[in-house]
């Protein structure tokens, strides 16, 4: 009887883990000085092997931004059906609600006594532990416009300029609205996804979403992507940089944020697989196993623009001198129907302070990187990432209800990246 009492009784992940012993068996996270990726990471405090590392939803800056990369990834983009800004209010503060929950391994919400209504969460991660779920959101200029907001527009958030070779396909361009939930279960995050969507279906639609993946191994080593290479390497990696490189300077709604640029680059994979290993270099820059610049012996040893090709991607992309934080992720999306071909690539994402880091790498990128002849860009957006949310407040409060202190200027960015 008490077996059964246990059994029925209704509880949230975090109390069935408790129960069943499961929880708090992680491992202390060891760390190299090599990984991009990892070298943020509190070794001594955060448990992030099995899951058991506390990521608040609360802070100065959103998580999933710095946050030590996870293995798994859910991305999806909305479109606003509504023009009424007290709706959008009223789903941000719910998501909020929502969010703060979930990251904890919660339910969103404890069901009620009457089974004939559907349950309030979906339920699909009860047993589990959170698994380092991330949550971040961000709008883009469409955003702002459809509610009225185009007065707090920022400089920074403005067009991109068209690049070379980019066949950017409607379905996979635009959007008013970014969720990417980050985690080291694939189910943990399509749940934190499927269950804001649920709570918003009266406000907003889905354009777009991927599901990605990445090689994180023994969280020593810098991911590699489809092509076998090494992904991040030159990425910043302590907090100073980040000042420096991710987080806005702005004192408005965005104090505390940072600028997604966010492409989907199909990636040729056969045509890749046919190339002989000199040419794969080549077109890098790197060596293939060690991910070693040419002329240097070690990933991280300083790059000497001379020894590269000049079509190389790591040269285009390091003469502009401009650091992103890249964090993209791989997707396998079955079969391309017009080819029949793997339909895969890179779910291409890079947070920077100011936009026009990325177009600058891209523009200099143009139409002499050699990595062209094996990718394809058909997705793009730039979202603005809301600074962290207080406790008691809730996801871009500033954007509504700080006061304009001047005009400004934006409209919206779709166009390009580079998958290394």
């Amino acid at each position: 009887m008490a077996d059964e009492k246990f059994l029925d009784k209704k509880m949230d992940r975090r109390e069935f883990l408790k129960k069943a012993g499961i929880g708090g068996a992680g491992l202390a996270l060891g760390l190299s000085g090599a990984s991009a990726f990892f070298a943020n990471q509190d070794s001594s405090s955060k448990k992030a092997y099995d899951g058991d590392e506390d990521i608040s939803f609360y802070g100065k800056h959103q998580a999933g931004i710095t946050t030590a990369m996870q293995k798994a990834c859910y991305l999806v983009v909305l479109d606003l059906h509504t023009t009424d800004k007290k709706e959008v209010i009223q789903l941000f503060k719910d998501w909020t609600d929502y969010s703060s929950k979930l990251v904890e391994g919660e339910l969103v919400k404890k069901d009620g006594s009457n089974a004939l209504l559907p349950p309030t969460d979906t339920g699909e991660t009860v047993g589990l532990n959170p698994y380092r779920l991330s949550l971040t959101f961000g709008v883009s200029a469409s955003f702002l416009k459809k509610l009225g907001l185009e007065a707090k527009r920022p400089k920074l958030f403005r067009d991109l300029p068209p690049f070379p070779k980019e066949q950017l396909q409607d379905k996979y361009t635009g959007g008013d609205i970014v969720i990417q939930a980050c985690a080291d279960d694939e189910q943990v995050a399509f749940h934190a996804v499927r269950n804001l969507i649920r709570k918003g279906r009266n406000t907003i639609t889905m354009k777009w979403s991927k599901s990605g993946f990445a090689a994180i191994g023994n969280r020593k080593e810098t991911p590699r992507n489809l092509f076998g290479f090494k992904d991040g390497t030159a990425n910043v990696t302590t907090e100073k940089d980040f000042d420096k490189v991710v987080w806005t300077d702005s004192n408005d709604w965005m104090k505390g944020g940072s600028y997604m640029a966010l492409r989907l680059v199909q990636m040729h994979l056969e045509t890749w697989d046919r190339t002989n290993l000199q040419e794969q270099e080549n077109t890098f820059g790197r060596y293939k196993e060690s991910g070693a610049p040419f002329g240097k012996t070690n990933e991280f040893d300083e790059v000497d623009l001379s020894k590269l090709p000049v079509d190389s991607h790591v040269r285009l992309a390091k003469e502009v001198d401009l650091p992103i934080l890249r964090r993209s992720y791989s997707y396998s999306d079955g079969i391309d129907p017009k080819t029949g071909q793997f339909d895969a690539g890179l779910l291409f994402i890079a947070f920077q302070k100011d936009p026009d880091r990325f177009v600058k790498i891209q523009t200099n990128l143009g139409a002499d990187d050699k990595m062209n002849e094996y990718v394809t860009h058909i997705g793009s957006g730039l979202f603005a990432c809301f600074g962290g949310v207080k406790e008691g407040g809730y996801i871009g409060q500033d954007l509504f209800e700080k006061t304009v202190s001047r005009p400004s200027s934006l409209s919206l960015f779709h166009r390009h990246p580079c998958p290394s």
